[in-house]
């Protein structure tokens, strides 16, 4: 049982933040064996340098994979702001509609 503690004794009580699952765990999606050909989309949350990692991912992969074809997160506009949850909801469909292979994802913190 555990012990009471005192405002000056130095010692807090503990709770354990563990709930029921709510979602059940899904397989993930099937990996690209490579980028070779692939149409890479850019997401960014607009905080930090996400626009300078974006740059340097695209052209480090650029040199072993010249002919991936990049949307720019300018596309899709910030993945964090007022309409955040609408935007992350239209993902699939504006990545079928632009042939997206692959996303990545910078938050650049």
């Amino acid at each position: 049982m555990p012990r009471k503690s005192s405002p000056t004794d130095g010692q807090y009580q503990v709770v354990w933040p563990v709930a029921e699952r709510r979602l059940k765990v899904r397989p993930l999606a099937k990996r690209l064996d490579s980028l070779k050909g692939k149409t890479v989309a850019q997401l960014w949350d607009y905080l930090f340098a996400g626009d300078v990692v974006c740059s340097a991912i695209e052209d480090k992969l650029r040199d072993e994979y010249p002919d991936v074809k990049w949307v720019s997160w300018r596309e899709f506009g910030s993945t964090h702001a007022i309409n955040e949850k609408e935007l992350l909801a239209s993902l699939p469909q504006r990545f079928k509609e632009l042939g997206v292979d692959a996303a990545i994802s910078c938050m650049a913190c």
